[in-house]
């Protein structure tokens, strides 16, 4: 099944009911490279800070700074990268954004002291921001609305793949005998290779045939695009403020932002905080477990519960809905963190720990950290959908931010208590938001969606 679309037609009809052809499949995988890449600098920067506190006299501030300043740079490549998509195309700005992110990977090993290793990671944030909305909505205005959620949740899903591939280099590393120096600057540099080996096949994928329609472009077989007899200027404006002043000007749409933000914010300030403070939520287990000890134990956490949460997420996305498993993902996210929270010395039952510690990453991963992530590349019209991407991705690394800077800060404080109690709080608020603010996207085309308010407060709005 070829999915090349004749853009003159009035309806994307073909595209909605196909099946998954092995274009959808190329287009996952060179779309999945970048989450890899953010799942693994998610992870490794955790045990590099680890290594580098003793040999660089790290304090608290600059340790949250190395942690969070990628996720806050995280933000603002999306919010640009995002509006510039619907701006210009997908396809011209794709590709980009992993060039930006691998010059920071390489920078980043090269790091003399602890502040140019924050600016270099400030860098890589830019380019990983950016990926999210132009992948997500790549994937998206593709596939299949049968297929939909299945394929843009497995964009996301190759974060798995990150999560397990850092801890397994990070133990293959620290059981040798390279100096910790070396060993860091190994690490950091290597989540550039993934990046620069899908840039080509990225700058040569077709435009999406939705955007095209909506921009009023055609495309010749040599990728160039130019404008279609019917092009309208004053229908298919560029200026970079037009998008945001399109998501506001709808209740109904701004309902959507507002939901599809506030959902992502509350999940990543859990789910970040909780990640990359891994090595100090694990060394409540016991001081006395070495870096190696505790990487091989996040590893197995990783595998045995993180994994299976992104496969099951895929395979239900499509039956149970997006509605139904961010609802069910943040219910028991909160669950879990609150028992961490609330037995008492919890952290001296190693196996109740364990298990109750990788319940909140199977639930967050079957749950709102992929709807977080699905919900935005279907809920805006075309015109303004990886700008909206963009802003709700924006405000996840945002939340992101926060919860890595704070996370310490409540271990320091009041222990595991503190850290696993705010972040059950945020679970619940981001459940009240998915119950309110968003609505059921399965089954439908993104036209269908974009069009219709289904919930009773954009039926309100509306």
């Amino acid at each position: 099944m070829a999915i090349a679309i004749d853009t003159r037609q009035t309806d994307f009809s073909e595209m909605d009911n196909a099946g998954i052809s092995k274009e959808h499949w190329k287009i996952m995988f060179i779309s999945g490279v970048g989450f890899f890449t953010d799942a693994y600098d998610l992870f490794v920067i955790g045990v590099v800070m680890a290594l580098l506190k003793p040999m660089w006299h790290v304090g608290k501030v600059e340790e949250g700074l190395v942690e969070s300043t990628a996720l806050l740079a995280a933000a603002i490549g999306a919010l640009l990268f995002g509006r510039v998509a619907d701006m210009v195309g997908r396809k011209r700005i794709y590709g980009v954004e992993v060039l930006v992110l691998a010059a920071g990977a390489i920078a980043c090993a090269f790091s003399p002291n602890i502040w140019w290793l924050i600016g270099f990671r400030f860098i890589l944030g830019i380019g990983i921001g950016g990926d999210y909305p132009v992948s997500a909505t790549i994937m998206s205005e593709y596939a299949g609305k049968a297929h939909r959620g299945m394929l843009v949740t497995l964009v996301f899903a190759m974060q798995a793949a990150g999560l397990i591939v850092g801890p397994l280099l990070a133990a293959a590393l620290l059981s040798t005998h390279l100096s910790h120096d070396i060993i860091w600057r190994i690490l950091v540099s290597f989540g550039a290779l993934p990046a620069l080996a899908v840039y080509g096949a990225r700058r040569h994928l077709k435009e999406s045939p939705r955007f095209l329609k909506a921009a009023g472009h055609e495309e010749d077989d040599s990728g160039n695009l130019r404008k279609s007899k019917h092009f309208d200027k004053k229908m298919h404006s560029v200026s970079f403020w037009d998008g945001f002043h399109r998501l506001v000007d709808s209740k109904m749409i701004l309902i959507r932002l507002i939901g599809a933000s506030a959902a992502w914010f509350l999940m990543d300030f859990a789910y970040y905080g909780n990640t990359v403070s891994s090595p100090l939520v694990l060394s409540a287990l016991g001081s006395d477990h070495t870096v190696l000890q505790k990487t091989l134990t996040q590893l197995g956490i990783f595998a045995v519960f993180a994994a299976p949460g992104y496969a099951v997420a895929a395979l239900t996305m499509d039956k149970l809905g997006r509605k139904t498993i961010q609802g069910l993902g943040f219910g028991m996210m909160a669950v879990t963190f609150g028992l961490l929270a609330l037995i008492p010395n919890v952290e001296k039952l190693m196996y109740p720990f364990l298990i109750i510690y990788g319940f909140s990453y199977f639930f967050t991963e079957f749950g709102p950290n992929a709807t977080t992530f699905v919900y935005p590349s279907e809920i805006f019209p075309v015109k303004v959908r990886t700008t909206g991407h963009g802003i709700a991705a924006a405000m996840g690394k945002i939340g992101g931010f926060f919860g890595v800077f704070t996370f310490p800060f409540f271990m320091h404080w009041h222990g595991l208590p503190a850290a696993e109690g705010a972040a059950a709080i945020v679970s619940v608020l981001g459940l009240v938001v998915t119950i309110f603010l968003l609505p059921e996207t399965k089954g439908k085309s993104l036209e269908e969606i974009s069009e219709e308010p289904s919930t009773p407060m954009e039926k309100a709005a509306a």
